[in-house]
C-alpha cells in the first residue's frame, strides 16, 4: 500500500492543465498513433493484394512499411517522440517517392497522384520537428518539396509492369487527391491553431508582467528535527479567467519568448524583498530561499550585476539567497557559469545544483563549480525502497555531497519510510509532499510557526 500511496501522491503532484508544448505534444502524439496504424492498414492491403499477384519484390516493400508502422507505434508509445519522429517520415519519404514512381506512373487516363501526400508530409514535419534544430526542420519540409515537384514534372519510373491498371487508377487518383489535401488542410488549421494559442499567451504574460499577476509559493525545506530551514520558491499566476496556473503552463513558452529574463528577475526582487522583511523576526530571520534560475536569465551579462544591486536595495544577508542550477545548465558554458557563480559566491550567495544525476553533469563539474547545496532528484526518492539502482545512486550522491562539503537535500520525498531511509544514509534536508505542498506566503508562515516555534 506504500508504493501505491506515494504513486498516486506522485501523480497528484505532478499533474498540471496542459500547457501549450504539453498540448502540442499530445498533438503530436495522436497523430503519429494514427499515422502508425495507417501505415499498419495500408502495408497489409497492398502486401496481400500484391502477393496474390506474385510480386514478391513489392510485397517486401509492403513489409517495410508494416514495419515502420510498428516501430512508430512502439516508440510513441514509450515516449521517444524523436526516434519516432525520424523513423516515421523517413520511411514515409521513400514509401511515398518508391510508390509515385513504381506503382502511380501518370498515363494518358490517370494522372500521379500518390506524390501529393508529399505536401502534408512537408507541413507535418514543420510541426514534428519544431523543437529540433533548423536544418532538421526545415530539411525535411524542403526536401519533401523538391520531391513533390520532381514527381509532378517529370513521367519517369524505373522500372515497368509494375503499375496498377488505369481502371483502378482513375478512381485511385481522385481519393488520393482528396486525403491528401483534406490531410494537408487538417496540418495547416492545427499550425495556424498553436501560432494563435502562442501569440495570445506572449500577449498575456506581458500583461501579467505589468500588472503583477504573479504569486510565489514556498515549499519548506526541513532538517532531520522538523524544523524549517529554508524554502523553494515557486512561481503560480493568478490569472484574472483562469484562476491560478501552475508554472507549467507558462515557463516553457516564457523561455522560448525571452519573457523569462523580466519573470526571472521579477521572481528575484520578491524574494529578495520577503527576506528583509524577515531579516529581524527571530523566527523567520534564519530561513533561507532558494531560486531557480533559467539558462537564459543566467547568461545575461547583467546577472551578476543584478542579484548584487537587488541584495543591496534589500539590505539582505546575502547567504540567505541560494540560486539553484540545472544540469542542463551547467554544461553549456562552463567558462562563463564560473566566473558569474565566483563572483556571486565572493558576495556570500549561494548555488545549489537542482535535479542532479538526470542531466550530463560530470564529477568534474562539481569539483569546479563553488556549489553548497546538492539536491537529489524526485525521480530517484520515488522508487528508492524498492529499486537497487535508485538506493546505490542516492547513498552514492549524499556521500559524494557530503565530502564535498555540500548540504544535500533529499526532493520529492513522500512517505515517512523513504524519509527513514534517507536519514538512515546521512541526508538531514528534506522536501517534499510528506512534509508540505507549496503553500502561499500566509500559509507557510503558519506552518513555520508551527514547527520552529
Amino acid at each position: 500500500m506504500t508504493a501505491i500511496s506515494a504513486f498516486y501522491s506522485r501523480v497528484r503532484k505532478h499533474w498540471l492543465s496542459p500547457d501549450l508544448a504539453v498540448i502540442g505534444q499530445r498533438r503530436e502524439r495522436r497523430m503519429r498513433l494514427l499515422t502508425s496504424l495507417v501505415m499498419l492498414v495500408l502495408g497489409v492491403f497492398w502486401g496481400v493484394f500484391f502477393a496474390s499477384r506474385g510480386l514478391w519484390n513489392i510485397v517486401l516493400m509492403d513489409l517495410v512499411l508494416v514495419a515502420c508502422g510498428l516501430g512508430v507505434f512502439v516508440l510513441t508509445l514509450r515516449n521517444h517522440p524523436r526516434s519516432a519522429n525520424l523513423l516515421l517520415f523517413g520511411v514515409l519519404m521513400v514509401v511515398i517517392v518508391g510508390t509515385a514512381l513504381v506503382l502511380d506512373p501518370p498515363s494518358a487516363a490517370a494522372p500521379r497522384a500518390t506524390h501529393l501526400y508529399l505536401l502534408p508530409l512537408a507541413v507535418g514535419a514543420l510541426m514534428a520537428f519544431r523543437e529540433e534544430r533548423l536544418w532538421l526542420r526545415y530539411g525535411v519540409a524542403a526536401l519533401s518539396l523538391v520531391l513533390f515537384v520532381g514527381l509532378a514534372s517529370s513521367p519517369w519510373s524505373p522500372v515497368t509492369g509494375y503499375g496498377l491498371p488505369d481502371e483502378v487508377r482513375v478512381i485511385g487518383s481522385w481519393m488520393q487527391a482528396a486525403v491528401a489535401m483534406g490531410m494537408l488542410f487538417m496540418l495547416l488549421y492545427i499550425l495556424q491553431t498553436d501560432t494563435a494559442e502562442r501569440s495570445e499567451l506572449y500577449r498575456d504574460l506581458q500583461t501579467a508582467l505589468r500588472e503583477e499577476q504573479f504569486v510565489l509559493y514556498y515549499q519548506p525545506q526541513l532538517d532531520s528535527h522538523g524544523k524549517v530551514t529554508g524554502a523553494e520558491v515557486l512561481i503560480r499566476w493568478q490569472h484574472p479567467q483562469r484562476g491560478l496556473v501552475p508554472p507549467g503552463e507558462f515557463i516553457d513558452h516564457a523561455e522560448k519568448t525571452g519573457l523569462i529574463i523580466p519573470i526571472g528577475h521579477w521572481v528575484l526582487k520578491q524574494t529578495c524583498a520577503q527576506l528583509q522583511a524577515w531579516k529581524d523576526d527571530p523566527l523567520f530571520g534564519d530561513i533561507g530561499l532558494a531560486v531557480n534560475i533559467s539558462q537564459n536569465q543566467f547568461r545575461q551579462p547583467t546577472f551578476v550585476s543584478d542579484v548584487l544591486a537587488l541584495i543591496e536595495a534589500h539590505g539582505i544577508a546575502p547567504h540567505h539567497l541560494e540560486l539553484e542550477l540545472t544540469e542542463t545548465l551547467i554544461v553549456q558554458d562552463m567558462e562563463d557559469l564560473t566566473r558569474k557563480m565566483t563572483a556571486l559566491v565572493e558576495r556570500d550567495v549561494r548555488f545549489s545544483l537542482d535535479d542532479f544525476g538526470t542531466g550530463f553533469s560530470s564529477l568534474s563539474h562539481l569539483k569546479q563549480l563553488p556549489l553548497s547545496t546538492l539536491k537529489i532528484d524526485r525521480s530517484f526518492i520515488f522508487d528508492v525502497l524498492t529499486d537497487t539502482n535508485s538506493k546505490a545512486i542516492v547513498r552514492t550522491v549524499i556521500a559524494l555531497g557530503q565530502s564535498m562539503g555540500m548540504t544535500v537535500i533529499a526532493e520529492g520525498v513522500e512517505t515517512a519510510a523513504q524519509r527513514q531511509f534517507l536519514s538512515d544514509n546521512g541526508c538531514s534536508r528534506f522536501q517534499g509532499y510528506l512534509f508540505s505542498k507549496p503553500l502561499p506566503l500566509e500559509a507557510f508562515s503558519a506552518f513555520v510557526e508551527r514547527h520552529n516555534a
